[in-house]
């Protein structure tokens, strides 16, 4: 089959690789759409330290099942649509017996530790497999996991109505996470120094908008989220917080990247600052509201293209010109 292989740092191709075989409780799927995130950017470039390579990425994927392995539970059949959650958890070590399978000590997701999705089939545990709803696209399900990571976030963060909330970034996931937060009271402000997607930002109902948190003359917020994982950006809205203020950081930084945030502050406001890791318990609840459409899938789905420019896809992700850019790996050139 073909696939995107990110053979080492920097050295990305789409090749022949060998068809994936279902393992006990394995199924395979056709995958119908694969998107891109800023983790797979952090793969191709080398800055994500759990990734062994060479790795087929694509952790974010919709498809149909074509094989069932040996003693599948679900009942799955081939021709089920489904979405996947990619987490990988041991189950055995002191997180997972803790119910926190996203700090599994033995962490793995497919796409990420395990080839993934940016590839014609696919295998996955028949566990993490969600159905699809008839009236929603592969590319919609696609959109799922991004959803059950912002869901995540705002468990970890907290939000009450009416709180003023401020969200860095304008890029898929902040906009979901202003949705989110939005659906639950928040009056949210979004700042994004690409000010093209500010527009989007005001479309979904921002309150407010800015190129940068200096724009918006010395207000303080209840909470804040990165979405960035941009130093600067994380230290502008840890500084833009009132006195009792939260700061979630969700965006992804490099593991070496070091933040400048006051200790007396953090102690005098019992500022609260918390990180979100992934996917937690939250997919489910993500499939649900994107079927209901509690999500506006479409102002997301900017860029789609075929399997054979994933290089291509890459790049226009890195340049910030789109939103949600995705693969469909069944799309052709012609």
């Amino acid at each position: 089959m073909r696939a995107a292989i990110v053979d080492q740092p920097g050295s990305i191709r789409v090749g022949d690789v060998p068809d994936p075989v279902p393992r006990e409780r394995q199924v395979v799927l056709r995958v119908g759409a694969t998107g891109i995130c800023g983790t797979d950017l952090h793969i191709a470039d080398g800055h994500f330290p759990p990734t062994p390579y060479p790795i087929v990425p694509g952790h974010e994927f919709a498809g149909e099942i074509v094989e069932v392995g040996n003693d599948v539970p679900g009942g799955w059949r081939p021709g089920d649509r489904v979405a996947v959650d990619p987490s990988l958890f041991c189950g055995y070590c002191g997180p997972c017996h803790a119910g926190h399978g996203n700090l599994c000590e033995n962490w793995g997701a497919t796409g990420d530790t395990v080839d993934g999705a940016f590839a014609e089939y696919v295998a996955v545990p028949a566990a993490n497999c969600y159905r699809l709803p008839d009236h929603l696209s592969y590319q919609q399900g696609a959109l799922v996991e991004p959803v059950s990571c912002a869901v995540h976030g705002v468990r970890r963060v907290g939000v009450e109505a009416g709180e003023r909330f401020l969200v860095v970034g304008a890029g898929t996931m902040g906009l979901l996470m202003q949705q989110l937060l939005q659906r639950a009271g928040a009056r949210v402000t979004v700042v994004d120094r690409n000010t093209a997607r500010l527009g989007r930002a005001k479309e979904l109902g921002a309150q407010a908008v800015a190129g940068d948190v200096t724009e918006l003359d010395g207000e303080r917020f209840d909470a804040a989220a990165d979405c960035t994982g941009a130093v600067p950006a994380i230290e502008a809205a840890f500084d833009s917080l009132r006195r009792g203020g939260r700061l979630l950081v969700f965006g992804v930084a490099p593991a070496e990247a070091r933040v400048a945030l006051s200790p007396f502050r953090i102690y005098n406001d019992e500022i609260t600052v918390v990180g979100s890791m992934a996917v937690l318990h939250s997919y489910g609840a993500a499939l649900d509201l994107v079927a209901g459409g509690a999500v506006d899938t479409a102002s997301l789905l900017t860029d789609s293209l075929s399997l054979e420019r994933f290089p291509e896809a890459l790049d226009l992700m890195r340049s910030g010109a789109g939103l949600k850019v995705q693969v469909l790996p069944g799309a052709s050139d012609a």
